[in-house]
């Protein structure tokens, strides 16, 4: 411990951290070097915690915010320990020299007449170390309890306090007036408190009054306890402290009568085996856990196995019973086609005979064919000229086939883009009854086409028909006149001739019998495809009504959606999420005007939102999405807003972004020319990028473009607000910022403040206060270095022009922001050469939040450019 008059050296004994010069180091620091130089890192752990105490409150200096600290004394033991403080493990020598380092940072110091860094509080370093001894079982147990006590592990601790007190002061010396007066009563009670326990120590009183003070009963096991203490004096060498000087030293006179009993610490780590036991019994439930599972998993495995074996039994026996049934039916069929061909076989039997008959009767006749040689020759050419006609008129009717194949494979070339058409039903939605009227005549059209060309075709198989009963006519005709011929001709030669010609004639009957028979089937498969064309027109026919019920039921959805929509536009969209803003800490800076609305106000929003969650409810979050891509613009502007206000919440931004919603939001950036969209759409995209996950998605989409760009292209101040309000969310996030800058993100702000309006202003700042606390937190944690980024887009010459503006929250974002850079000691040349140096003297005196003059008065002290430049200011 240290004691002495301000300004005697107390805090350069114990505290000098000696980076450059190890030999300049303090005793905080040298008794580090040598705990860590004698401990192993295996068996022994080395933490520390550093305290100050603070006009009676006791504060954690590696957690600022933790402040007031309780103090609990052991009633076994009376032993002193403070629970609310942060303990950290030292690894090495460099992280202690750190972790000091923050701690000195955030201790309190001033300036009066006798010290210019007067500590105001008295810091306390406390070092806790573990090291685990092998146990020692004493000969006089029995063998029962030493195999118990070998067991539990030994563990010996130990605790060393190092105290760097406040110097005690005398009023009329150090010209303490205001907060600097209160410190001084407040270290002077202390110090008081601490002389009367070492004036009771020292004399032996049965009291020693502990509780006067939380420095004594900190320090309690220091005086008359089992610690080694060691005091150290510090005075001053001027006459004009003789009084200081003499009281210092008879403090110590005083302490050095105390005598203390140093006593070894040590006691059975119970917590450790305690979490080793606990560790073997979570190890031992899981196994058993595991195990259950299994055998669960198993015996599922067995059911389903069986149900399957079950479930395809069943179904192997339903398909065999229907197997047999169609085996049975083809049986049935193939007995009735044997029957029918037998039938036929015995119709070209009787037809046989009956040739045979016919033949018969020719050769008969042909006997009598030697009497009509003359008039065979022109009966040869009758029936020559007749079978080539009757050639010429099948060609015909092959090519009149062909033609309708041709007609058949055109319509079904119309049918595939008749389904082309139907597939792009989506984009023609709005003229639907239109082109639904046109497929309609369409399919009117071909049909009453395929019905007059297979009355063609059966037209034309009729006078086929027609044509072969006149052929069949002429041949009994020629018959006749060869019957006739064959009475009046005799000699065998003729005869022989005119048989070979009647064969010829009967060949040829038969191949056009054959060709007919053709033709019937062709028609029949024409009859066929037409059957088929048919059925594909009815499904076409249903999915366009299906399509058109799908239509209307989207169609009253919207009605019911325009209709549960409010109806104020300005009112619905500007209920944004900016009071949150004001809880959203590093993220979001913004005012505390917008708590304070009215109660009217607070009835209608919560109105607004009671009815948006019943339209989601009703109509679901997915279709509304959908409707922000309508071709309809007052369904887009009503579906946005509807988004817009549900991202208000968080709840919603998470199911919002799942389904697409920021992905369509940045597209009707992207596309929309419409004011209102493009200002909803910013509205809502600043709602989402409050939430950090969000912020890495709007910016890995391109959203910062986008932004600039409706910037850039608007000056409609509500759009340029919205626009401001979304990168100023977006500047709140340190691992975004060289990605914003590279688009464009921090000249766009910079831009929109053309329009003058205040509330684009107000967000501007809020952005640029973001993204200068960011980058002075990521400076300090060693994330990262070099000059800001705000220093190349000119974003200093701004926070200096309207560093004075009338509104104070605008002031104040503007202040904390330049407060901010200063902190940077790569800015310093910029502060000077641009005046920002003289604005930030004036912030440490002038600002109206106390935390904004001390951290700027803080930035001047601690940065060596600054003080040269004041100091050549001064001369």
């Amino acid at each position: 411990m240290a004691y002495g008059q301000t300004g005697t050296g107390k805090t350069f004994t114990l505290g000098r951290l000696g980076k450059d010069d190890a030999s300049e180091r303090g005793i905080m620091v040298r008794a580090l070097e040598d705990i860590v130089a004698n401990v192993y890192l295996a068996s022994d752990t080395v933490e520390i915690s550093y305290l100050q105490l603070y006009m009676e409150s006791i504060q954690d200096l590696l957690a600022p915010e933790k402040t007031n600290i309780t103090i609990n004394e052991d009633p076994k033991t009376g032993e002193v320990s403070l629970p609310g403080a942060v303990t950290v493990k030292v690894q090495d020598l460099d992280h202690f020299v750190e972790l000091l380092q923050i701690g000195e940072g955030n201790r309190h110091a001033a300036n009066t007449k006798l010290n210019t860094e007067s500590s105001r509080s008295h810091a306390i370093l406390m070092v806790y170390i573990r090291r685990s001894v092998p146990e020692k079982v004493e000969d006089g147990i029995n063998s029962q309890d030493r195999k118990t006590k070998s067991k539990l592990p030994l563990v010996r601790k130990s605790k060393l306090l190092i105290v760097d007190l406040a110097g005690s002061e005398r009023l009329d010396k150090s010209g303490s007036e205001g907060l600097l007066l209160e410190e001084a009563k407040f270290i002077n009670l202390s110090l008081t408190s601490l002389g009367k326990c070492i004036n009771a120590l020292a004399e032996n009183s049965p009291h020693i009054p502990t509780r006067d003070s939380k420095l004594t009963r900190l320090l309690r096991d220091s005086f008359g306890g089992s610690a080694r203490t060691s005091l150290i004096i510090t005075i001053g060498p001027s006459s004009r402290h003789h009084a200081e000087t003499t009281s210092t030293i008879m403090f110590g006179q005083r302490a050095m009568k105390i005598v203390n009993v140093v006593k070894l610490k040590e006691e059975f780590d119970y917590e450790s085996l305690c979490r080793k036991l606990e560790t073997q019994v979570d190890h031992l439930t899981a196994e058993i856990d595991r195990q259950q599972k299994l055998r669960e998993s198993e015996k599922y495995d067995l059911e389903k196995r069986l149900r399957d074996c079950h479930d395809s039994f069943n179904e192997t026996r339903k398909n065999l019973v229907t197997r047999s049934e169609l085996l049975e039916q083809k049986n049935t069929r193939l007995e009735l086609v044997i029957e029918e061909a037998l039938a036929e076989l015995n119709c070209q039997k009787d037809q046989n005979s009956l040739l045979e008959d016919k033949i018969a009767d020719l050769e008969m006749s042909l006997k009598q064919n030697k009497q009509n040689q003359l008039e065979n020759s022109t009966y040869q050419k009758v029936l020559a000229d007749t079978t080539q006609m009757y050639e010429k008129k099948i060609a015909e009717l092959m090519k009149q086939l062909e033609v309708e194949r041709a007609k058949s494979e055109s319509a079904e070339e119309q049918l595939d883009a008749m389904k082309k058409l139907s597939d792009e039903r989506k984009k023609l939605i709005q003229h639907h009854e239109m082109e639904n009227s046109k497929y309609q005549m369409a399919l009117a059209d071909t049909t009453q086409m395929y019905e007059m060309k297979i009355m063609e075709l059966t037209k034309q198989l009729e006078d086929g028909h027609t044509r072969f009963e006149g052929a069949q006519e002429q041949l009994d005709l020629a018959n006749m006149l060869l019957a006739d011929y064959q009475n009046s001709t005799q000699g065998q030669d003729g005869t022989s001739e005119l048989r070979l010609k009647l064969e010829e004639m009967y060949r040829l009957h038969e191949s056009t019998v054959n060709e007919l028979q053709s033709l019937k089937a062709e028609f029949k498969d024409q009859i066929q495809e037409k059957e088929a064309i048919s059925e594909k027109l009815y499904a076409v026919q249903e999915k366009l009504s299906a399509e058109e019920k799908r239509r209307k039921a989207i169609e009253h959805e919207l009605v019911n959606l325009k209709k549960g929509a409010p109806e104020g536009d300005k009112h619905f969209e500007d209920k944004k999420s900016y009071m949150k803003e004001n809880i959203r800490g590093t993220s979001v800076l913004g005012t505390s005007a917008s708590l304070n609305k009215s109660g009217t106000l607070r009835v209608t929003q919560s109105a607004q939102r009671a009815t948006i969650a019943k339209i989601c409810e009703e109509v679901g979050l997915q279709k509304i999405i959908q409707l922000l891509t309508s071709e309809d613009s007052d369904v887009q502007i009503h579906a946005v807003k509807v988004i817009a206000n549900l991202a208000a919440e968080d709840v919603n931004q998470e199911s919002i972004v799942e389904e697409g919603g920021l992905d369509a939001l940045l597209t009707m950036l992207r596309s929309s020319q419409n004011a209102t969209i493009l200002r909803v759409a910013s509205g809502a995209i600043a709602n989402l990028a409050m939430n950090e996950m969000n912020q890495g998605l709007i910016m890995s989409r391109g959203g910062a473009k986008l932004l600039a760009k409706t910037a850039s292209g608007t000056d409609d101040p509500q759009t340029l607000r919205m626009v401001a309000g979304a990168l100023a969310n977006l500047c709140g996030n340190e691992k975004l910022h060289t990605m914003l800058k590279e688009d464009g993100g921090i000249k766009a702000m910079l831009g929109m403040v053309r329009s003058g309006n205040s509330d684009v202003v107000a967000q501007v700042a809020r952005g640029l206060a973001n993204f200068a606390k960011c980058e002075s937190r990521a400076m300090v944690q060693g994330h990262r270095k070099g000059r800001s980024l705000l220093m190349e887009d000119h974003a200093l010459e701004w926070l200096i022009d309207n560093c004075n503006t009338t509104q104070a929250s605008n002031r104040r974002h503007i202040e904390l922001a330049l407060s901010h850079l200063a902190q940077n000691e790569d800015n310093a040349r910029d502060f000077i050469s641009s005046g920002a140096l003289q604005e930030l003297q004036r912030i440490s005196n002038e600002s109206s939040r106390e935390d904004i003059r001390n951290l700027a008065k803080k930035m001047l002290k601690s940065n060596p450019v600054f003080q040269g430049e004041m100091r050549l200011g001064q001369q």
